[in-house]
């Protein structure tokens, strides 16, 4: 395998993919429909494990990612495409607990200073100091848009990333 730019510093993941392709049983078969019918917007904190928090599995779900699982313009094309061609039939908004978002955008701003000396100045992303507000607000969006209204059930859910437990939201 050729190393192009940082390529060794990736090494340990690359074995680990190794490891896993060995047993991986996906491929040829997999049609990048949703099997179980679920799009799922959430965090991206590395403490959700989406398909599991659900008892799902790979090929089940359609999975969106963003800052604080806000539903931003490129997560809702995701799910605007997800219902109009991939069987998504149910979407779920799900934000958590313990949500660094939640401290609001100018607490992360100062962070992000603090920590790494990067001036995030007017970047946008998903902090939004009410989270339940946040995600009814989001619900209801999609609820609305009519791409998705007559095609997908919508909930909101809140994520407990001490427990695990999903708690609806709507």
């Amino acid at each position: 395998m050729a190393r192009v730019n940082n390529a060794p510093a990736f090494d340990d993941l690359l074995s680990a993919n190794r490891e896993y392709a060995q047993n991986f049983s996906g491929g040829e078969d997999f049609d990048g429909m949703a099997h179980a019918g679920l799009g799922l917007l959430t965090c991206m904190d590395s403490r959700i494990e989406p398909l599991g928090m659900v008892g799902l599995h790979l090929g089940d779900a359609k999975i969106i990612r963003t800052p604080g699982g806000r539903l931003t313009e490129e997560a809702l094309n995701g799910l605007i495409l997800a219902v109009s061609l991939l069987g998504v039939t149910r979407i779920m908004v799900v934000p958590h607990t313990r949500c660094a978002m939640a401290d609001g955008a100018e607490a992360i701003r100062a962070k992000a200073l603090e920590r790494s000396g990067v001036d995030l100045g007017g970047l946008s992303f998903g902090a939004f100091t009410d989270q339940l507000a946040g995600a009814r607000y989001d619900v209801a969006r999609l609820r609305h848009e009519p791409l998705i209204s007559s095609r997908a059930v919508v909930g909101g859910f809140l994520y407990d990333v001490v427990t695990g437990l999903l708690e609806p939201v709507d």
